[in-house]
């Protein structure tokens, strides 16, 4: 196969305006990716670089996998589109009663969107429309978390707690309230897994009830690692106790596991990992292994029931999508499935795991590192910043690495890893030994 792509001769004047990037400093210099397979990207030139993020933490059981390319492929010759609203398709119905079967507890009703962010802004909607259809419309306030990220639609950038993603678009949506993020570098710097300190930051909860009324409070939304605010995982109880204080206050709890789901923490969930069961839970990227977009909300039995109470000529829930349950997403779901079932992915990063900690932590001491955490198969390598410049020296670890051949995301000075849940003890050592090597090369 020819590795070699034909280039523009220039980028600087393209009309493209490209998302979470510094388009000016990208297109003077960018970095390509031309095709994919397995844990690899290749770059126009020819270049291998190892996928150190699994894309943007989707692409769970690598690059270009047969089974799935064949079915979006047969998919779209045979029904390209089909409605949602007032119509179906098979493949969408067989889909959901799939991820029913998947999920823990009574997590069985599924509502499709297209990708993280909407399915954040529909959990939101559920939540407080669950309320009003129990006579409870009073309960209106939204609860996030300071570093939490919840996409980038109106609902999910309000509930977020990422300043540099909130403070240009001014006040987004009233009645929002965050909780206290949970990274303590002065108690918890080098954990292995879950921290010991900071269960009783769950409490937070409690000073927002009082502040405000529990009773004017839909929902709490968290993530149960806030991966994109720079992998922060949670403290051993935290979630518990944040469960515990929810229901005491008949709040519901929301997981955004648009990241932790589909196998990133050895469980098909990340809450299963945890032991706590939200009443709603977010999930997209992995759920087609990043091949077509899609995502999707799994609702408590109750929530789902608690709208079929009025006439049946009445549309339950005004709320959708032109592509939900797209065709061709439901037919890379289907496949996607498959593959993770035959190779056994929602739990091999619990066998990972030892191994994936052992090289993660090994890289302390090495120049600027000041804290690593990990938890099933994701790493983060925190990094002092440079003086007056924090986030440069992470864009710096960024640019060194993919020159060195490894595809890694850094969040301001974090850099962030989670391969593709195939990658195997050779490919982590080549992975950590290229981010030793640039860390080593990093001022």
């Amino acid at each position: 196969m020819n590795d070699r792509v034909p280039l523009p001769a220039s980028l600087e004047q393209s009309a493209f305006f490209m998302p979470f990037s510094m388009n000016r400093q990208f297109k003077k210099s960018p970095r390509l990716m031309a095709r994919a397979e397995g844990i690899y990207y290749y770059t126009p030139e020819g270049r291998k670089l190892i996928d150190g993020t699994s894309g943007l933490w989707c692409v769970n059981a690598g690059h270009c996998r047969k089974r799935i390319v064949e079915a979006v492929q047969k998919q779209v010759a045979e029904l390209d589109f089909a409605p949602a609203f007032q119509m179906g398709h098979p493949l969408a119905f067989e889909f959901a009663d799939r991820l029913a079967a998947l999920a823990p507890g009574d997590l069985k009703r599924i509502f499709f969107t297209n990708s993280g962010s909407e399915s954040v802004d529909t959990a939101l909607k559920l939540a407080l429309a669950y309320h009003r259809a129990r006579g409870e419309g009073h309960r209106m306030r939204l609860i996030g978390r300071e570093r939490g990220y919840h996409g980038v639609n109106f609902g999910g950038t309000a509930v977020g707690g990422i300043v540099g993603n909130r403070k240009i678009f001014g006040a987004l949506v009233a009645g929002v309230d965050h909780l206290r993020h949970t990274h303590d570098l002065a108690k918890n710097a080098f954990s292995r897994g879950q921290p010991k300190h900071g269960a009783e930051l769950a409490d937070d909860l409690e000073r927002l009830c009082a502040l405000h009324d529990p009773s004017t409070i839909a929902a709490v939304i968290v993530e149960p690692v806030a991966c994109s605010g720079g992998v922060l995982v949670p403290p051993v109880g935290y979630l518990e106790r944040l469960r515990e204080i929810c229901d005491r206050h008949g709040i519901l709890l929301i997981f955004d596991e648009v990241i932790t789901a589909w196998g990133r923490l050895g469980k098909p969930f990340g809450g299963q990992h945890f032991g706590v069961l939200p009443d709603l839970m977010t999930t997209a990227k992995g759920i087609t292994n990043g091949t077509v977009p899609m995502g999707a909300v799994f609702m408590r039995e109750r929530i789902y029931e608690a709208f079929m109470t009025g006439p049946e000529m009445a549309i339950e829930m005004p709320h959708g999508y032109t592509y939900s349950s797209h065709p061709l997403a439901c037919a890379a779901g289907l496949a996607t499935l498959q593959v993770y079932e035959e190779e056994g992915l929602l739990t091999r990063a619990a066998e990972l795991w030892p191994y994936w900690e052992e090289q993660a932590h090994a890289l302390k001491g090495l120049p600027h590192v000041i804290d690593i955490r990990n938890i099933g198969l994701i790493a983060a390598i925190e990094l002092a910043p440079r003086a007056g410049a924090p986030g440069a020296r992470g864009l710096d670890v960024h640019v060194k690495a993919f020159e060195s051949g490894a595809y890694i995301r850094v969040a301001a000075d974090t850099i962030a890893l989670a391969p593709p849940l195939i990658i195997g003890k050779s490919e982590i050592d080549q992975l950590f030994d290229i981010v030793r090597a640039t860390l080593r090369a990093t001022a």
